[in-house]
């Protein structure tokens, strides 16, 4: 299913190295070989799941209801009661209201950018967009400065992610699975599994034959940053290839059919599941999407079928990383670019609106069960002090022990801090 559903709109060692791995491997493929940073060591978070609703999912519709607004605000969903007292949010998520002190509602977040792709930039990377430089992702950060197992990507989308290694280059991008796993069914991931009957004792001549024409080209190649990149996603990729944990992890017909079946079967279900799985093996950042949330028209009907995936999806997840002892480890992220206009249109829908918009976080040794910010009586902006993207990404390498202002250098020698402009929401730590 695709999940850019929005109103917007090889070179011959590339091709060397993928034969060479024997997987069907292409560019954008390459496992991602993350080196280990400085970190804080009493920080409690080791990893992150970021859930992303592509396309601007509605604030006023889910976690930041309306219930007094005037009719043509607040929409035809009412708020529920959860298991935090005074937490409340839409009724289309009961199974949520049953774990609300297990995560956090940010209300207030906002920002000026209400193009898709700006948007998704700004969420993405926690700094504002600018035509000079391309920001890295958060996973990319993360996957620089933690590192991750030799046989395991440091970053993964499922099943692809718009924003990448950005100046920090392509070793630090994602490995994409390109596909999302369905319930009870074999999920097979390109450049995990041997193709076409090919055993180990092939890939092993391969990557030996490939290290000989390397030799033979290394001199014509030693000044591409490319090319240097691309010699540490051969090694992960033949680690990977040859590691029964890699592949068991993307496996989820392996998974306890009890606990598979808890997730349901949808766009983000069982990829839930496998995020799960992935941050059991040793990912650091793992990046799941459902890009369906760009609704200008029919809204009701639409989120009849979104927000219960939502809902199942990630009560599962947050249940089952307590369960396996993942949930204080693991840092989880829910949200979109943007939130949609408080007053409904004509169309029966909402449109773009970055002035206010909510953000979900869990785990990683945050303060959870409560509400932090709000917007006003129309949810058109923020009530008082606003949440920037830059504050909720500061927050996050917070929870990571990542200074947040750690610079980095562009290959043009040019320093860049790693979000310039974001504060600490104290809330999330008190």
């Amino acid at each position: 299913m695709s999940t850019n559903r929005f109103c917007d709109g090889f070179k011959r060692r590339d091709f060397l190295k993928v034969g060479a791995i024997g997987a069907g491997l292409s560019l954008t493929d390459y496992l991602r070989l993350a080196k280990a940073g400085e970190v804080k060591p009493n920080a409690k978070a080791k990893s992150v799941i970021y859930i992303r609703l592509g396309g601007g999912p509605t604030h006023m519709d889910t976690f930041d209801m309306k219930p007094d607004a005037p009719e043509e605000y607040r929409g035809n969903l009412k708020p529920i009661k959860s298991n935090v007292p005074g937490m409340e949010f839409c009724e289309k998520f009961p199974l949520l209201a049953k774990c609300a002190d297990k995560f956090t509602i940010l209300r207030g977040v906002s920002h000026t950018l209400a193009a898709h792709e700006l948007g998704t930039k700004y969420l993405l990377t926690g700094n504002r967009p600018l035509p000079s430089i391309e920001f890295p992702s958060l996973g990319s950060i993360v996957s620089k400065e933690l590192g991750s197992p030799p046989d395991m990507p440091p970053f993964v989308a499922i099943p692809n992610t718009p924003q990448g290694g950005g100046f920090l280059g392509l070793q630090y991008g994602p490995f994409a699975t390109n596909a999302q796993p369905k319930l009870g069914q074999q999920f097979k991931v390109r450049g995990i599994g041997l193709q076409s009957g090919m055993t180990l004792t092939e890939v092993d001549r391969r990557e030996k034959l490939l290290a000989k024409v390397d030799n033979t080209f290394r001199d014509i190649e030693s000044k591409s940053d490319v090319l240097s990149g691309l010699d540490e996603f051969s090694e992960q990729a033949y680690a990977m290839i040859s590691s029964r944990r890699a592949r068991d992890a993307f496996d989820i017909a392996k998974e306890n059919p009890t606990v598979a079946k808890r997730f349901g079967d949808g766009e983000i279900n069982q990829s839930a599941l496998l995020a799960v799985r992935l941050i059991e093996a040793g990912a650091r950042f793992v990046t799941l999407t459902t890009g369906s949330w760009d609704m200008h028209n029919d809204i009701w009907t639409r989120l009849d079928k979104s927000l219960p995936m939502v809902d199942q999806s990630l009560s599962a997840l947050l249940t089952t990383l307590e369960e396996r002892g993942l949930l204080e480890s693991t840092a989880v992220i829910m949200t979109g670019e943007f939130g949609r206009t408080p007053k409904l249109n004509q169309r029966g829908g909402r449109d773009h609106w970055p002035r206010a918009m909510f953000v979900v976080m869990a785990g990683g040794g945050m303060k959870t069960g409560q509400v932090i910010g709000a917007s006003d009586d129309k949810g058109q902006g923020p009530a008082n002090d606003a949440i920037a993207p830059d504050d909720v990404a500061t927050s996050l390498f917070h929870a990571l022990g990542i200074d947040s202002h750690k610079e980095y250098h562009t290959n043009t020698g040019r320093p860049i801090m790693i979000s310039r402009d974001g504060k600490l929401i104290p809330q999330l730590f008190a």
